[in-house]
C-alpha cells in the first residue's frame, strides 16, 4: 500500500510501467486503518483498478489524504459483505509497502473496506477478486521459476482479456476505459449515458 500516489492533474492515477487500467467506479465510500499520523480515515471518492492495483481518490481531500494504492498482490483475506439492511462491500486488509529503512508500523496490515453506497458493483466486483486471483497465481509460477520481482509479474496479468468478456449491467456506472490516461486529457471510457459511437463499448 501507499498513501497519495502519483495523480495526473484531473484526479486519474499516473500508471506504473505496463499497468493497465481497466475501470473506475464513481460514488464509493472507504475505509482503511493503521495509516501513520491519522490512525482510520474514511472518505467518499472513485476507485480505479488496474491489472496490478486498486486506487482509491478521494472526491474532497482531507489531513494529507488524497489517494491510496492497495496492489493487489499484497491483499489477504478479502471477502464480498451482502448485508441485508447494508450496502455490498469488499473488506479485507493489504500489507504495507515501506522503504527499507522505515520501520513505522512496518509489520501492521492495513484493513480496508470499500463501500458501494451510491452505485452499483455488479461489474467491478467479480473483475476485483478475478484479478486478485491471476496475479496470486502468476506471482506463484514466477517464484517456482526463481523470478522475484511481484509486481513486474504481476503487471503481466491480461487485462484486457477480463474487459472483452466483462458483462456490463446497464445500471452499473463502473467505467471501462478504452485507453489510458495521460497528463493532457481525460480517459475514454464507457458510461451508461448516451454518448458517440466511437467513445462506448
Amino acid at each position: 500500500m501507499a498513501m497519495n500516489p502519483k495523480l495526473f492533474p484531473h484526479g486519474m492515477p499516473v500508471p506504473f510501467l505496463n499497468e493497465l487500467f481497466v475501470f473506475a467506479s464513481d460514488g464509493v465510500e472507504f475505509e482503511i486503518d493503521n495509516i501513520p499520523r491519522l490512525g482510520e480515515v474514511q472518505a467518499k471518492g472513485t476507485i480505479y483498478l488496474s491489472n496490478i492495483r486498486m486506487v482509491f481518490v478521494a472526491k474532497n481531500p482531507r489531513d494529507n489524504f488524497i489517494a491510496f494504492d492497495i496492489p493487489l498482490l499484497f491483499v489477504h483475506g478479502e471477502k464480498l459483505n451482502q448485508p441485508i439492511f447494508f450496502c455490498k462491500n469488499i473488506s479485507g486488509y493489504v500489507n504495507p509497502v515501506v522503504p527499507a529503512n522505515d520501520n513505522e508500523n512496518s509489520g501492521v496490515p492495513h484493513s480496508f473496506k470499500i463501500l458501494f453506497k451510491e452505485c452499483d458493483c455488479e461489474t467491478f466486483i467479480p473483475l476485483v477478486f478475478n484479478l486478485i486471483g491471476k496475479v496470486r497465481r502468476r506471482y506463484r509460477r514466477s517464484r517456482a521459476k526463481h523470478r522475484v520481482d511481484p509486481l513486474h509479474e504481476a503487471a503481466k496479468t491480461p487485462a484486457d482479456e477480463m474487459t472483452r468478456y466483462a458483462y456490463v449491467d446497464p445500471n452499473d456506472p463502473t467505467s471501462i476505459f478504452l485507453q489510458q490516461p495521460t497528463p493532457e486529457s481525460r480517459l475514454r471510457c464507457r458510461t451508461n449515458q448516451s454518448q458517440p459511437a466511437e467513445r462506448s463499448i
